[in-house]
């Protein structure tokens, strides 16, 4: 299958992940529609800068500019309506008595994959980007393979077409992501993704760190940190 000539959907957050998912994607797919979801986060922060940094890419890189395709934005507003967590509440970040972090929105990315791929039925393009990962990340049970390919699955069956997902960041830690944004884009495309990025779960966005934008004690913001550290002194 020539992929070369296809166009995939992105799920693109704005933050460092789906940042270098978007560069991942315009090097393989012909056209790269994007996918914001407007679900009442804390950190919607991150709806201003996914268009800083399309248009960020689109100026550096030229050669993709013809391939980045339209930008859509899905209310989900009830999803934040009915989620009591620290990403769509003033609520203290830290952990629920199941272990899991109170940042983890319920069906948070099942319900993305789906609206995602029903732009897509609409749209014409079956295959879908996304920036979910189980090596470094914050415990979320719909960030795991194993889910998402039985949601893709799922997602197949009911839409009667074949749909692929591609997780290029799946087993990669922050730091392999930042290797990978070197890789396909060089220093380039790596200082778009830390001085126009935003991953902080608490919103904040006034202070560029060496590693981005972020309050620098959140748990995302720790994982950046850390990612970005690792990443410098490999290139010591």
């Amino acid at each position: 299958m020539n992929k070369k000539s296809q166009t995939a959907g992105l799920l693109f957050s704005g933050g460092q992940d789906s940042a270098t998912c978007l560069a991942w994607a315009l090097k393989r797919f012909d056209r790269v529609e994007t996918i914001g979801f407007d679900y009442g986060q804390r950190h919607d922060i991150e709806m201003q800068c996914r268009l800083d940094v399309r248009d960020a890419v689109k100026e550096s890189f030229p050669q993709w500019a013809d391939s980045l395709g339209e930008d859509h934005i899905i209310n989900l507003a009830g999803l934040g309506q009915i989620s009591e967590t620290s990403l769509t509440r003033e609520v203290e970040i830290g952990v629920h008595e199941n272990g899991l972090p109170t940042t983890f929105v319920p069906g948070r990315n099942l319900i993305f994959l789906n609206y995602a791929a029903a732009l897509g039925w609409r749209r014409g393009f079956s295959h879908l980007v996304a920036g979910m990962c189980e090596a470094d990340f914050s415990g979320y049970p719909d960030c795991r393979k194993e889910t998402l390919d039985a949601q893709m699955q799922a997602i197949s069956l009911g839409l009667d077409r074949a749909y692929a997902l591609h997780t290029p960041l799946m087993f990669l830690s922050k730091a392999g992501a930042w290797d990978l944004a070197e890789t396909l884009g060089g220093q380039t495309l790596v200082e778009i993704i830390r001085a126009k990025t935003h991953t902080c779960y608490k919103g904040v966005h006034d202070v560029l760190h060496s590693w981005g934008y972020g309050c620098g004690d959140c748990p995302a913001c720790e994982l950046r940190a850390k990612g970005w550290v690792e990443y410098v002194g490999e290139k010591a």
